[in-house]
C-alpha cells in the first residue's frame, strides 16, 4: 500500500514521502495515528500545502533557537555545590539542576535540550552542550566552585 508520510518516521522516511508499506502496518499504525495518508491525488495536495507551512514553521523556529544560542554562548553559569578532599562532589550536578539555574537567569529550557553524557561530579570548568533545534547547538561553560 502507498502512503504520503504526515510526518518523520524513523527508517521509513520524512514527512511528504510517497512510501511504500505493508497493508497490516498502514492500516493498524499510520493511518490511525494520523501519521500518514493513502496516496491519492487530493491527498498529495493537501500534504504538500502541509509540508510548505511546515518549513515555513520550521525556518521560523530555527532562527529563533539561533538567537537564542547566541544569548547563550555568552553565559556562563556558577554552581556552588559541598566537595571532598579529591575535589569530588558530595551528589553531582544534572541536567535539571542547569535548567533550574538557566531559568533563574531567565531563559526557560527544557532539561531534556541540555546534553550530559554523565552528571557533573568534580569541581572545576565544564562546557555543556544545548540542543536548542535539530540544526542548532551550542555550548555553554559551567563553573563548579566549592561550597563554603
Amino acid at each position: 500500500m502507498e502512503v504520503i508520510l504526515r510526518e518523520e518516521i524513523e527508517k521509513l522516511g520524512i514527512r511528504g514521502d510517497v512510501v511504500k508499506v505493508a497493508n497490516g502496518y498502514a492500516r493498524n499504525f499510520l493511518l490511525p495515528q494520523r501519521k500518514a495518508v493513502l496516496a491519492t491525488d487530493s491527498n498529495r495536495k493537501i500534504v504538500e500545502q502541509e509540508r510548505q507551512a511546515h518549513l515555513r514553521k520550521e525556518a521560523k523556529l530555527a532562527s529563533e533557537a539561533q538567537s537564542l544560542g547566541q544569548l547563550l554562548t555568552a553565559l556562563s553559569i556558577n554552581v556552588a555545590r559541598k566537595a571532598g578532599e579529591n575535589d569530588h562532589l558530595f551528589g553531582s550536578v544534572t541536567a535539571a539542576d542547569l535548567a533550574d539555574l538557566l531559568a533563574a537567569q531567565g531563559y526557560t529550557l527544557d532539561r531534556r535540550k541540555i546534553h550530559l553524557d554523565e552528571p557533573i561530579r568534580t569541581l572545576g570548568e565544564h562546557k555543556v552542550s544545548v540542543r536548542l533545534h535539530r540544526e542548532v547547538t551550542v555550548e555553554i561553560t559551567v563553573h563548579v566552585t566549592r561550597q563554603d
